[in-house]
């Protein structure tokens, strides 16, 4: 497996693929004369050609740069599940998905490509996360809830179920949202308010 990226996301995706047996061949990154020494070859900028049978996951928390990288990557995309994590057998995972340690995911849910389910995050029965969403630490999905595309949900949130949360939002850490939130929105406090 190869990883675009090199920082702390990164390492914590390499830890994932540790624990689950697979060869990392390398690290791609853009800023690579920045980067200092790591148990990983670093390989320096994305090359198309280099190592075309290994499969690729882009380990950059945001949201928007993962998917910008994304658009311009050729390998296939493979994905980063931590053996901790608990993800019913029903649950449908895209291309380039990291879940972190002991992420929960339930019945029906349905969880995009180049998403991120952090640490310790639980996504309930039948929520639908769009691509390159982000749910962070300890952040709670009540049933049915859907969230947009590029949209991060902050550590420690609880969103109640059958709410809707737009594509490109925030809601700050900490926030109960307790009713839909329209796209570009960012929300914070409990109940969920909007600053922008």
């Amino acid at each position: 497996m190869l990883i675009y990226g090199a920082g702390g996301h990164a390492r914590v995706v390499a830890s994932i693929l540790s624990a689950c047996g697979e060869f990392i061949s390398g690290v791609f990154d853009d800023n690579w004369v920045a980067i200092p020494p790591s148990v990983h070859r670093i390989l320096g900028r994305y090359v198309s050609n280099s190592m075309e049978a290994e499969n690729l996951i882009i380990a950059i928390g945001n949201n928007h740069d993962r998917r910008r990288v994304a658009a311009g990557i050729s390998h296939l995309f493979g994905k980063a599940i931590h053996p901790t994590a608990s993800i019913e057998p029903s649950v449908s995972i895209g291309l380039g998905t990291v879940i972190i340690h002991r992420a929960v995911v339930q019945a029906g849910s349905y969880l995009g490509c180049h998403v991120i389910v952090n640490t310790g995050a639980i996504i309930d029965h039948d929520c639908v996360l769009a691509d390159f969403a982000h749910i962070g630490p300890g952040a709670t999905l009540c049933g049915g809830v859907h969230v947009g595309e590029c949209t991060l949900v902050g550590a420690g949130s609880v969103i109640l179920p059958q709410v809707s949360i737009g594509k490109e939002c925030v809601i700050g850490a900490g926030t109960v949202v307790v009713s839909d939130v329209p796209d570009f929105t960012t929300v914070v406090g409990n109940p969920a308010r909007m600053v922008h």
